[in-house]
């Protein structure tokens, strides 16, 4: 007799099938009555303001655990007006199937600003000729995809010089506050030679998205790109959501046969979007509070990016991450550090002395280089760090005055290249480095083979 109602039920259109709010602590809801599966997407009815008592008033929200029948909900957006008892419906997908989320994709996004439902921000009206698809994907066979194997042009000299990317790379910018990472990605977007840019801003202060898009991605940026903002102001869920909203915009342009460079700022706020969240249904702290899943979603995130298969298209991925107090050791920076492709640090003292972009060259590696450059550029890569290297070790004798030349050759050779190296890694905003200027400046420094 149960069966037969249960059946009877699933024929009655989904709409009608609804449950009922219990209990609401802190971010989670909980309700009863209603079978959705983990991520399911629903609807939670709220009481209507005065001047809209006609209208039903609904705010979206999303299925982040169970207990038995019980569903925690965590709502996308403010849920005013909640009451005791509130009604939850399952959310009708395009095929039918209720919970499920489907997201705009396609070319016909290139220039827009969408927040991390798909939601266009930019006031440029709707989306037109874009196809509807799930966040969702399966993994790719890791023995099918394309080698790393060919050197893409960042225009940064040196990165170029010294960091070399390679199409397909996941790389991660390591920086703490205010060393100018948010310019760095910015000088990256409008030269890398990419067919698409995806940028993805989560976490950041609003005032940030908008001065991102006008004065550091520009125009020309802008034309060749997809922007997904989902600022501190929004909720966890939200935030969350536009990480892998970004990541899967980037995967429908590389399934496409496009090279699309990626870039996510940052990978930090991803992780502590995922550890409120997580926190907030009761999974329990792990190291420095945050859980386990955190650790777990990391390189779900991360490992959807990359080269495709032979012949087809490519995502050069770069991830901001924040280090706590300049703190390399901060474990989101050691999990990130651990599962990408090489790092990028910005020192903190190099920004202090006025020296940009600040990259720390001895901090930083790619791990891609040796496969994707000629043999003479990494011994010459080389040769410069350890003369860096020598200068900064020393650098203290020099300072005070109790280094004198003549003991020994190698520190004498240091000294008197500094100030042409230090040049040499030095670029303004709007100057562009390409491949070619890079390495000609690199075999005017050392000449040879």
């Amino acid at each position: 007799m149960l069966d037969a109602f249960q059946e009877e039920q699933l024929r009655v259109a989904n709409y009608l099938r609804s449950g009922r709010i219990t209990r609401a602590t802190g971010m989670v809801l909980e309700a009863v009555g209603l079978r959705l599966p983990l991520g399911g997407a629903c609807r939670i009815e709220l009481a209507a303001p005065p001047h809209l008592r006609a209208q039903p008033v609904y705010a979206e929200a999303e299925v982040v655990g169970f207990a038995g029948d019980i569903l925690y909900l965590m709502p996308l957006e403010d849920v005013h007006g909640l009451q005791a008892g509130a009604r939850v419906f399952a959310d009708d997908c395009l095929d039918g199937t209720a919970g499920a989320r489907y997201f705009p994709l396609g070319m016909s996004l290139l220039g827009r600003v969408l927040d991390s439902s798909g939601q266009p921000l930019d006031g440029r009206g709707p989306l037109l000729g874009a196809h509807h698809a799930s966040l969702h994907t399966q993994p790719l066979n890791p023995l099918k995809r394309a080698p790393i194997d060919r050197q893409i042009d960042v225009g940064i000299r040196a990165i170029n010089a010294l960091l070399c990317v390679g199409r397909g790379q996941r790389l991660g910018l390591f920086a703490g506050s205010g060393v100018g990472k948010s310019v760095l990605l910015g000088m990256m977007a409008r030269y890398t030679q990419a067919d698409v840019i995806v940028v993805g801003l989560i976490g950041e202060r609003g005032r940030e998205v908008q001065d991102f898009i006008d004065n550091i991605l520009g125009e020309e940026g802008l034309r060749r790109s997809v922007v997904v903002a989902a600022p501190a102001d929004t909720s966890p869920l939200q935030r969350l959501q536009g990480a892998v909203y970004a990541t899967r915009l980037a995967e429908d342009f590389r399934d496409q046969g496009k090279d699309v460079l990626l870039i996510m700022d940052s990978l930090t706020r991803y992780a502590m979007a995922q550890r409120e969240i997580a926190l907030a249904v009761g999974e329990p702290p792990a190291t420095k509070g945050y859980p386990p899943s955190v650790f777990a979603k990391l390189p779900k995130l991360v490992e959807r990016t990359g080269n495709g298969p032979p012949g087809g298209g490519s995502i050069t991925a770069f991830y901001t991450v924040l280090s706590e107090g300049d703190d390399q050791q901060d474990p989101i920076a050691d999990a990130a550090r651990a599962i990408l492709d090489g790092h990028i640090v910005l020192s903190r003292h190099l920004a202090e002395s006025g020296h940009y972009p600040a990259i720390d060259i001895e901090a930083s590696i790619s791990r891609a280089m040796t496969a994707i450059v000629s043999e003479s550029q990494q011994r010459k890569a080389q040769q410069l760090k350890q003369t860096l290297s020598r200068y900064q070790r020393n650098r203290d004798l020099i300072s005070v005055g109790a280094y004198a030349p003549g003991h020994d050759a190698q520190l004498d050779r240091a000294v008197g290249m500094y100030p042409h190296i230090e040049r040499f890694l030095q670029q303004r905003i709007h100057e562009r480095a390409s491949v070619e200027e890079t390495q000609t400046g690199l075999n005017l420094l050392f000449p040879g083979k």
